[in-house]
């Protein structure tokens, strides 16, 4: 095979991998996407898509296919704090829902098309290798689903591979930002828990968890404790996720006259932003940019980076502008845009903390006036910024809206 035989590779098939190989075909380039996973296939998930990704599915022509599998749309957000209830609206007509896909539906739909658009899917394909000449990253090399040895070049080498991204290893990917774990959370899937399109969120002093409904009419609850309890409370994960739900007796009753479906899968994750590029490799997805899982931006963070991406590499690859160029912009739209939303999800996860008392006071203003309510909603959703909801006008109309 002869030296740039693909104008791009990419190493990952997921939420992010799939879709910035898709609307790289779309624009008529070459792709090749190679995954070690064979789908349909689970991974570690948060599920949600909040209105904004929702709104990215539309766009693509995909969101059809999703609702098609069953999978509920989700219309409320539901905030429990003990002594109030916090309930408003994810996001402004027309995208006013969310949604949940399990990611056997979710990631096989979009692998799908991915490949209808004209990308060359490689499942099953390990790379061992990320090959660099000269100073540059120039392909792959690793072992297809038969297990035969095989490489690859390309102009571009994409990695989508995650949290340990060997594209950012070999490209040296400058991390910044950097925030250790706050929290550890468990989820499992139960049946006979109707949630009626709701999202519902419970805080109870150094616990934290959230139901939402997904495919096959089931719900996916995840349970969060500190991680500086991670160590004492992993021996009995099944104990320590129930006796947190009775801290909400109401929600422990739902949960007792469900039935739980599927094992215990948990998750604790850092915080970090890398340099998304080099020479001859870019990174989409967690593979460049991460954060607490109590927000659930994932999936569409990692929809935002497919689109901007391959809107950079296009640019790029006509010479409208240089690598450099595009992709020090894709950087910074993504940073700039990323940020305030990293920082409130590190507040928000911090379980060992407890909240200020002026954001008690601020939510207990927040409780019962509507408009306040569905803005809290969209910050979580990520459709409001939490720069604009928590600036000081608006704080100050709120609190004078309670007194």
């Amino acid at each position: 095979m002869s030296p740039n035989s693909y104008d791009a590779i990419v190493v990952g098939a997921r939420c992010a991998g799939s879709p910035t190989g898709m609307l790289l075909a779309r624009k008529g380039y070459r792709v090749l996407l190679v995954d070690r996973a064979t789908f349909p296939s689970d991974t570690v998930s948060t599920h949600l898509i909040h209105p904004p990704g929702v709104a990215v599915l539309r766009r693509w022509g995909l969101l059809d296919r999703l609702t098609a599998t069953g999978c509920p749309a989700i219309h409320t957000y539901a905030f429990d704090m003990g002594p109030f209830v916090i309930a408003g609206s994810p996001g402004i007509a027309p995208h006013a829902l969310s949604y949940a896909p399990r990611r056997t539906v979710l990631d096989k739909l979009l692998v799908d098309a991915a490949s209808e658009e004209g990308v060359e899917v490689r499942e099953g394909f390990v790379v061992e290798e990320v090959l660099v000449e000269a100073g540059r990253v120039s392909g792959i090399r690793g072992r297809d689903s038969g297990g035969r040895a095989v490489t690859e070049h390309a102009r571009v080498v994409i990695g989508a591979d995650g949290i340990h991204s060997l594209v950012a290893r070999t490209g040296g990917a400058e991390s910044y930002n950097e925030r250790a774990p706050l929290q550890a959370g468990y989820y499992t899937y139960w049946s006979g828990l109707p949630m009626d399109g709701r999202f519902e969120a419970y805080d109870r002093q150094g616990r934290a968890w959230a139901a939402w409904p997904t495919n096959h009419d089931q719900t996916l609850v995840i349970v969060s404790w500190p991680y500086a309890e991670f160590e004492a409370n992993r021996h009995d994960i099944e104990g320590h996720y129930l006796k947190a739900l009775e801290r909400a007796p109401q929600f422990a009753e739902r949960v007792r006259a469900a039935r739980r479906e599927e094992r215990y899968v948990g998750l604790a994750v850092s915080g970090f932003f890398r340099r998304p590029y080099g020479p001859g490799w870019v990174l989409v997805g967690d593979a460049g940019y991460n954060k607490d899982f109590i927000t659930a931006q994932g999936i569409q963070d990692a929809f935002r980076d497919a689109e901007a991406c391959a809107h950079a590499l296009d640019q790029s690859f006509t010479e409208k502008q240089s690598f450099d160029e595009a992709m020090g912009e894709y950087q910074a739209r993504r940073d700039e845009h990323a940020m305030p939303m990293f920082e409130f999800t590190c507040s928000f996860a911090d379980l060992a903390t407890p909240p200020p008392p002026e954001m008690r006071q601020l939510l207990g203003a927040v409780h019962g006036n509507q408009e306040a309510m569905d803005g809290f909603a969209r910050v979580i959703a990520g459709v409001t910024s939490p720069a604009e909801f928590f600036s000081g006008e608006n704080v100050g109309r709120i609190m004078a809206g309670a007194r």
